[in-house]
């Protein structure tokens, strides 16, 4: 099968989306199928080989400029590809990019009014790529907010299209007005262009159903998948230090502070056992007085030198990471839909404490891998790292659950069938019910 997978770059930093979509496209084309995995905005970082084409369509500098100068929306396209060169974009994402939806509302605007609105030259570039480019079997936009893309793309290539959701509603959700009232309407109203709906978690699914105004029947549920390949369980521990963990943006909708709070609730009641909070992932600009602040109340509860950052580590850091834990945890304060550091976490033998809330409940139900505890509730997850702390044998056995867990139910592999199921029966219902679908001689 061909397969053109659309999806938005995040900058210079790791994003659960970009992980996923990067993940299933190799193991497609590990499989033989023929894909083509095209970044917009900016390039995209993954911690495993990257699969994307290196050329980027709607390149971050370029809609910028565009958005906020006519000028821009006029020039020759020998002119942008000095601004679409993906080294410069690169340059400019690890330094000044933002991805703050407070910021982008007139930017997000403009996509979802696609052709017809101030970023047409964009459009009329990704038309003219797709006309020089085989044509797929199936089109997947990797999130609702791309939908724009949606029936351009359907009407040049009379392909089915798909859209992905996969955690796109804090984004919206942090729109300013009248930007995320604007955009809410977009989407929905293109809602009809798309052929068929793909949400990431039985959560996700019911939330969208609701929030977007898709009929269940026209969404699938492909759960996320990871490589599990190097994710070894921790054998015995180093030390006598019991180690909490955290892995994920640092940003307040995360929870690492939420995660502090138990933290120096639980360090009053193991007495003079050591203990450490170890926390890891990308730290924008913005975010770093949020850190500044969780290091501070640790101070003053007298645990400064129990807490350690560790930075946005590679693949291999990660790994040694997460076997060095005793617990994990990433207290969100939102109901998260993925849950792509769980999985990590528990693929590594170490059990997971999570609020009851999104698609946390499903993949710890799941698995086996941990406890639930109240959400946005410091002293309830308090009480679920101190449980685990007194409990070895419970501990290793919520471990054992958690690694074969995932490795039954959440790996790429399985994630992959399930999404190559979808793309089957939209195709094979498109080829059906459209004749202008069905693929000439000259397109196979």
């Amino acid at each position: 099968m061909k397969i053109l997978s659309i999806t938005a770059g995040a900058g210079g930093m790791y994003c659960g989306s970009c992980l996923r979509d990067n993940a299933l496209a190799a193991e497609l084309v590990a499989r033989g199928h023929d894909v083509t995995l095209l970044p917009l905005y900016t390039p995209l970082v993954s911690d495993e080989p990257n699969v994307s084409r290196t050329n980027v369509l709607f390149g971050g500098i370029s809609v910028y400029l565009q958005q906020h100068s006519a000028f821009f929306r006029k020039t020759p396209r020998i002119f942008d590809r000095l601004f679409d060169s993906p080294r410069l974009i690169r340059a400019f994402a690890d330094r000044s990019v933002s991805v703050d939806p407070a910021l982008l509302g007139d930017l997000t605007i403009s996509m979802l009014e696609g052709a017809g609105g101030v970023l047409r030259k964009e459009f009329d570039k990704l038309a003219d790529w797709v006309a020089g480019e085989p044509k797929p079997d199936v089109v997947n936009i990797t999130n609702s907010m791309l939908i724009g893309l949606a029936r351009p793309i359907g009407e040049a290539l009379g392909r089915p299209v798909c859209c992905t959701l996969q955690g796109e509603d804090l984004f919206l959700e942090g729109l300013i007005e009248p930007y995320k009232s604007r955009a809410l309407d977009l989407i929905r109203r293109q809602v009809r262009h798309v052929d068929r709906f793909v949400a990431v978690s039985d959560y996700y699914a019911s939330f969208m159903t609701r929030y977007l105004g898709i009929a269940s029947d026209r969404l699938s549920v492909v759960p996320v998948g990871i490589n599990v390949t190097g994710f070894d369980s921790r054998e015995s521990p180093r030390d006598e230090v019991f180690r909490v963990g955290y892995f994920a943006r640092i940003a307040p909708e995360k929870g690492l502070h939420l995660l502090a709070d138990a933290f120096r609730l639980f360090a009053k009641q193991v007495g003079d056992t050591p203990v450490r909070l170890e926390a890891g992932g990308y730290l924008a600009p913005t975010h770093k007085s949020y850190l500044a602040g969780v290091e501070r109340s640790l101070e003053q509860a007298g645990l400064a030198s129990t807490f350690a950052y560790r930075g946005a580590v590679d693949r291999a850091g990660k790994m040694a990471f997460l076997r060095e834990l005793d617990v994990f945890s990433v207290p969100a304060t939102y109901d998260e839909p993925k849950g792509f550091s769980l999985l990590e976490a528990m693929a590594s033998g170490v059990p997971v404490v999570q609020p009851r809330r999104g698609s946390f409940i499903e993949i710890v139900e799941t698995t086996g891998g941990g406890l639930l505890v109240r959400p946005d509730d410091p002293s309830s997850l308090a009480e679920g790292l101190l449980r685990l702390f007194h409990d070895r044998t419970e501990r290793a056995q919520l471990g054992r659950r958690g690694s074969a867990g995932v490795r039954a139910h959440f790996t790429v592999q399985r994630s992959a069938d399930r999404l190559l199921a979808v793309y089957d029966a939209v195709t094979c219902s498109s080829s059906a019910t459209s004749p202008s679908s069905t693929p000439r001689p000259a397109d196979r």
